[in-house]
């Protein structure tokens, strides 16, 4: 199992995007390409337990968002927004030379990614929604998010920091708890990707997650295949998981089982099975 900052091999290089902000960007192996989207205060390294796996039938690349991990951090609330990030992710795709890829996208990585398969429907050759949502996140009250992002700008990180702790995550469940408390060094690694996030990002970006437009009717016209993946335990993302894969035609739901939010580190096993066997159909 690699170490969470460990990328081995890993070709690392960094991209220029076009309003000058540079992203980390990982990528290996040969084949079709797939291409990884990490979620909301997540990093490229939340795949990394996988990507050697991956590599061997695939040339499969990553990358912090602007704002995470080792990428740039803009001090402008205007640098972040769903639509940049996808302007990112293309900008990735063509640096890497992916004129066509399978697109995964993890939590806020699948509002990123579900315009892109249908802006962009000769290069998206398949999707995978992770632990994600169509629209506004059943269950989350828009107005905390508001009011988060109110006192990251107004108060700092910190400040962000302790009200999030007073309030308690959504996402908190009992396949992470145990993640934490049974995997050396989880818990600092989820501290590091706090300490490595731009509080100005935390604050643009939630206010865009708190607010953003439901794209079932946009996700209905996908043609391409699509997997849904979602935890188990992931109460949140359960119930839009579901109608995205009723939505859309070609699709087909892979619930993990014993597994919150990131079923990639919760169950891996299982999670990898559920990939292996969808890459292998759509390169068939």
């Amino acid at each position: 199992m690699a170490l969470f900052n460990d990328l081995g091999d890993h070709v690392r290089m960094r991209i220029t995007t076009d309003d000058g902000v540079e992203l980390a960007v990982v990528v290996k192996g040969e084949g079709p390409c797939l291409l990884l989207v990490h979620g909301f205060g997540g990093a490229k390294e939340d795949f990394a337990d996988h990507l050697d796996a991956l590599a061997q039938t695939n040339r499969v690349a990553t990358f912090d968002h602007r704002g995470h991990g080792e990428s740039d951090k803009p001090d402008s609330l205007d640098s972040y927004s769903l639509e940049r990030l996808r302007l990112d992710t293309i900008a990735v795709a063509d640096a890497l030379g992916f004129d066509t890829f399978v697109l995964l996208g993890h939590s806020l990585g699948g509002m990123v990614t579900r315009r892109i398969a249908t802006d962009y429907p000769s290069r998206v050759t398949a999707h995978i929604f992770m632990d994600t949502s169509h629209g506004p996140i059943p269950g989350v009250d828009p107005s905390l998010l508001d009011l988060g992002a109110t006192i990251a700008i107004d108060e700092g990180k910190d400040a962000l920091k302790a009200a999030l702790d007073a309030l308690g995550s959504p996402l908190d469940n009992p396949a992470f708890d145990r993640l934490i408390a049974e995997r050396p060094g989880f818990q600092e690694y989820v501290d590091k990707k706090w300490t490595d996030l731009s509080h100005i990002m935390w604050a643009a970006l939630a206010r865009a997650i708190a607010f953003q437009e439901d794209d079932l009717d946009v996700l209905r016209g996908l043609a391409c295949p699509v997997l849904v993946i979602v935890g188990e335990l992931d109460k949140p993302f359960r119930a839009p998981s579901a109608t995205i894969a009723d939505a859309v035609a070609d699709s087909r739901l892979a619930v993990i089982e014993a597994a919150g939010h990131s079923p990639q580190f919760e169950n891996p096993e299982e999670w990898y099975v559920a990939m292996a066997k969808f890459l292998a159909e759509v390169a068939a």
